[in-house]
């Protein structure tokens, strides 16, 4: 791997910056009922906001890499770092839905999806015998900016009301992505042999030669990664977005207890995605998956079909935290071990919309179910397919892989 000499601790540290600024975007709850006692506007309408965020974040994905190949990688996160900021600080003069939904929707999570892949597959490569680990700092960075903004942006909401917040949000953004980005360099892949007989422990293997978007997706492990990636997402996102709902109705705390989960949430998120990260360089990674699926099966059951208390409701929901963490960190590495490092950034875009249908599914199937226990059972019937899947996917074989 060559590129310009840097220490590797300026690498890490700009990407921590980077990602904490675009993991701000998850304090969009504190955000949904102060819009509404301002503008008068349906509460379901305002959070409506955040699935649209989601979805442009992982359609930018897509094209991400192709960005990355023509401006560069520092250029590409300065750019979306000014693009998201801006998108926050244009949105303290909107006054419609629309304009929110173009906004804080379309183009907030455009720019932040765009520099998230990015930066993230860019480390991976500069460090790839550890990328489980560095995979953690990274998507743990981005649930820290989550956790630390949630007091910053409640504060300015406090004190300067919901559209000056917006504001200073975006100001303060837009400084530590474009910051950020002067600390990264590009990391260039050697072409290197790989033996892809080993497909116990895949990490501890480079292909012989890496896959390109349209290689990959002949394989069926590409089909099957997505599968296991969009239960994983769905698991977590849907347990996020209603979590303080779950804890009054099923397990009748009260609601200032009940929003202490919230919080309950990012930490065992972060924590999932430092502890789990690191083991997957130490142990089989798909091994690793597979055990939280058959966890967050269990937790989901639990939720479904026993009498909650305060414990076994906080105990589920910070195993679910705990594997979804792991889970969003863990399977950038198995993309790079299953097809290579070179056209990550492309590669992972695919299985990445994962996440964005992920973030909505939950929500359907609850709405045409009629409730949390019915999606509950859903969702544990997808993880225990793909607790399987997990058990018996192989890497990819070259042989298998022809091109027309």
């Amino acid at each position: 791997m060559k590129s310009k000499a840097i220490h590797p601790a300026f690498l890490i540290l700009g990407t921590i910056i980077v990602q904490m600024g675009l993991g701000t975007i998850y304090t969009w709850s504190l955000f949904n009922q102060p819009l509404v006692n301002k503008f008068d506007w349906e509460l379901s309408s305002v959070a409506i906001t955040f699935s649209i965020t989601s979805f442009a974040l992982a359609f930018a994905t897509l094209f991400a890499g192709r960005l990355q190949e023509k401006w560069g990688i520092r250029k590409l996160i300065a750019l979306s770092g000014f693009i998201l900021g801006l998108g926050l600080i244009l949105t303290s003069q909107v006054s419609s839905l629309l304009m929110l939904y173009l906004l804080a929707g379309i183009v907030v999570g455009f720019a932040d999806g765009t520099a998230y892949i990015t930066s993230l597959s860019n480390l991976i490569k500069w460090f790839p015998n550890r990328k489980g680990l560095i995979s953690g700092v990274s998507v743990s960075a981005y649930g820290l900016g989550s956790l630390i903004f949630k007091y910053i942006n409640t504060a300015f909401i406090d004190h300067v009301g919901i559209s000056q917040t917006f504001f200073y949000w975006g100001i303060i953004v837009m400084v530590m992505v474009v910051g950020g980005s002067f600390l990264l360099r590009e990391a260039i892949i050697e072409e290197t042999a790989m033996n892809t007989e080993n497909t116990e422990n895949p990490q501890n293997t480079q292909d012989k030669r890496d896959y390109t978007v349209k290689e990959m997706l002949v394989t069926k492990e590409a089909y099957l990664l997505f599968i296991m990636f969009f239960t994983a997402c769905m698991s977590g996102l849907y347990l996020i977005s209603i979590v303080k709902d779950i804890g009054v109705q099923l397990a009748d705390l009260n609601v200032a207890v009940a929003a202490n989960a919230v919080a309950m949430i990012a930490i065992f998120n972060t924590v999932g995605r430092l502890i789990l990260g690191s083991l997957s360089d130490k142990v089989s990674r798909l091994k690793v998956i597979a055990s939280t699926f058959l966890i967050t099966a269990i937790a989901v059951a639990m939720l479904s079909f026993v009498h909650l208390n305060y414990g076994i409701f906080f105990a589920c929901v910070a195993a679910i935290a705990f594997c979804f963490g792991g889970n969003i960190t863990i399977f950038p590495a198995i993309v790079g071990d299953f097809f290579g490092l070179k056209n990550h950034s492309k590669n992972y875009g695919i299985v990445y919309q994962g996440f964005g249908l992920g973030a909505l599914a939950g929500s359907f199937i609850a709405a045409f179910l009629g409730g949390f226990k019915p999606t509950f059972i859903i969702i544990g019937i997808l993880c225990i397919l793909s607790f399987i899947i997990a058990i018996l996917i192989k890497l990819p074989s070259r042989l298998k892989v022809k091109i027309n």
